[in-house]
């Protein structure tokens, strides 16, 4: 083998998709290739229709290129980019044009030596994925843990049975037995009022020996646990661990009547891996001390467990609903010993812990909601409980957030009314310096406390985050970070970190997501806090198409992915990512998972900012 045919070869094996190929499909492929190093000077006479090259496919190795095919918008490429193949894709010719930044090497490939392995499914999907600005990932769709972001609706497989709290609890075995179920639901007018499961019927019907003509009514457990339709099969699970139960009602979101039912043999029909243990344990502790022994083994069972591409997807997940619990647990801590609250209070999570997309690096970002303002002694009962709290979450391993955003400032102890004028000036004077302040507020959720305080809470500030002027603000500064890419599409990476090709992807990347769906979801009035949640739950109507949705959200995963493999691997909790560790195909999903953001970004302020960043 020549020199030059090693040094194609080399390249061409380490790249993305083509580094998926069998022996025999490379061997052919190369056979088929040309290295040309291209200047302006002589592009003419090795790229273009004029010397039968238009149905060639071209892959970067060095140099810098703006290349147009068809009538689609010039765009810059350099290292690992390929072009030209288009024409091959859809079988046409193609005008290609291509101007020369900086001359550097290409290899060409001969079209049917192309076309050949479009037969192998990893790389017609690559190459389709870049014909249509898709992030084309397997793993995505082939995970083993994406069922846990399934909607309730989506693994609910029928109507749940119901009876009225009048019927016998005879007739209501029967009604259990003639349907094979292991539970029913009590309803009146529509609306669950209780419930009454096979074992409810062995302890408080035989074993206490009731009359079986006696209502069920009467046995029934009242005002049981439920979840919302719109809510994912994690919830319910991480619910039932918690609450230690076996039958999990489904409520409809908008009318509250029951739609399905949740079991434990559902749970173990659809799980794949234990990823609850940690959170069962959690419930169990009864004080400070067995819950901060548990909540620092958090990182050893992550250590221990996430192993695959999948369990990444949950880590998140797993690890907001653990700090969630901890927060209750510590509230009731508090209480047993000074007595439980005096007016109604929402405990609110702010951030990646409200989106439930903490990482090992994440810090405590939360805030007390109160019924009405407090009187002095209500205050410092409030005070003391947001100080135990939040040095607890502290011992148990989630940091103190360095910016004091935390119950225990008081600042973030607001009633209602004050929180709600608070949004007002968020509104009325939406600068820079004060978006900078407040948009971590914008992802919030209710981890523990009353629900309805909060609910009341969302409606009131609704109409506020929804006017034009503000969204364009947000626009505008969500447009201020850009993603880490050269004009020439080649990565950017920080400067002073310990290795010189690190990125920051909570900073360049996963961040700006999170703000472009915050900004859709706050126009469309979704008040979803999660990423995901936001961008699955986009009416038809958006100004974000369903398509690209879906393709921030296939991002999203992947980057999440490579942050947790990252901090788990190396047992750090940054985000810094060095390049050089991903492997080719990662490198190109990333390059291309940065060109979506881009677009995404310049889609918003046109949208919401007439085009002014």
């Amino acid at each position: 083998m020549t020199v030059v045919a090693q040094q194609v070869a080399d390249f061409v094996t380490a790249s993305a998709p083509f580094d998926t190929l069998d022996i025999d499909s490379l061997t052919n492929l190369l056979s088929s290739a040309e290295l040309l190093y291209v200047t302006q000077e002589n592009l003419n006479t090795l790229i273009g229709p004029q010397i039968g090259q238009s149905r060639r496919v071209y892959l970067i190795q060095s140099g810098q290129f703006s290349v147009s095919v068809g009538q689609e918008s010039q765009r810059y490429v350099s290292e690992g980019d390929y072009f030209g193949f288009q024409s091959v894709l859809d079988e046409r010719d193609y005008s290609l044009s291509v101007t020369v930044e900086n001359p550097g090497l290409i290899y060409s490939f001969e079209a049917g030596a192309f076309k050949a392995l479009l037969s192998h499914q990893s790389i017609a999907g690559f190459f389709h994925g870049l014909r249509h600005d898709v992030l084309q990932n397997q793993a995505i769709t082939d995970s083993k843990s994406m069922w846990l972001y399934k909607p309730l609706n989506e693994v609910t497989e029928k109507q749940p049975i119901s009876a009225d709290g009048n019927t016998s609890i005879q007739q209501a075995a029967q009604l259990m037995t003639d349907n094979r179920v292991s539970s029913l639901l009590i309803t009146q007018a529509g609306q669950l009022v209780g419930i009454v499961t096979d074992r409810d019927l062995r302890s408080r019907v035989v074993a206490a020996g009731i009359a079986l003509s006696n209502p069920v009514s009467s046995v029934m457990t009242p005002s049981p646990a439920h979840v919302a339709n719109n809510l994912t099969l994690f919830d319910a699970m991480a619910l039932m661990t918690e609450k230690n139960i076996h039958h999990l009602p489904i409520l409809d979101k908008e009318s509250h009547e029951p739609v399905g039912m949740v079991t434990a043999s559902d749970i173990v029909r659809h799980q794949r891996g234990s990823v609850l243990f940690i959170i069962g344990e959690l419930s169990k502790a009864d004080s400070l001390y067995a819950l901060t022994r548990l909540a620092w083994q958090i990182p050893h069972y992550f250590s221990a467990h996430a192993k695959h591409a999948g369990d990444y997807d949950i880590a998140g997940k797993v690890l907001s609903q653990a700090t969630d619990i901890m927060t209750r647990k510590l509230i009731g801590f508090f209480q047993k010993e000074h007595g439980k609250a005096d007016m109604m209070f929402s405990w609110l999570v702010y951030g990646s812990q409200a989106r439930e997309d903490q990482t090992m690096g994440s810090d405590q970002d939360n805030a007390l909601l109160l019924a009405e303002p407090p009187t002095k002694a209500q205050a410092a009962y409030f005070a003391a409980m947001a100080d135990y709290v939040c040095k607890g979450l502290g011992m148990c391993g989630i940091k103190l957030c360095s910016g004091n955003i935390m119950a225990s400032n008081p600042e973030l102890r607001l009633s209602l009314t004050q929180a709600v004028k608070q949004a007002q000036q968020w509104v009325n004077a939406p600068t820079k310096d004060a978006i900078m302040h407040f948009n971590i507020f914008l992802d919030v959720r209710c981890a523990a406390g009353d629900v309805g305080l909060f609910k009341s809470l969302q409606r009131q500030r609704m109409p506020l985050l929804k006017q034009s002027l503000f969204l364009a603000a947000l626009s505008r500064h969500a447009n201020e970070v850009s993603v880490p890419l050269s004009l020439f599409q080649k990565f950017t990476y920080e400067k002073g970190g310990k290795q010189k090709d690190t990125i920051d992807l909570k900073v360049r990347a996963v961040a700006l997501i999170n703000n472009i769906a915050r900004i859709y979801a706050l126009a469309s009035g979704v008040t979803a806090p999660g990423t995901l949640a936001r961008l699955s739950l986009l009416p038809d109507n958006s100004e974000l198409s369903t398509k690209d949705a879906a393709n921030l959200r296939d991002i999203w995963i992947f980057l999440n992915r490579l942050r947790w493999r990252h901090q788990l691997q190396n047992n750090v909790a940054d985000n810094s990512i060095s390049v050089s560790s991903l492997s080719s195909i990662e490198k190109h999903q990333l390059k291309a998972s940065f060109q979506a953001i881009e677009r995404a970004q310049k889609a918003i302020v046109m949208n919401f900012s007439g085009g002014m960043a």
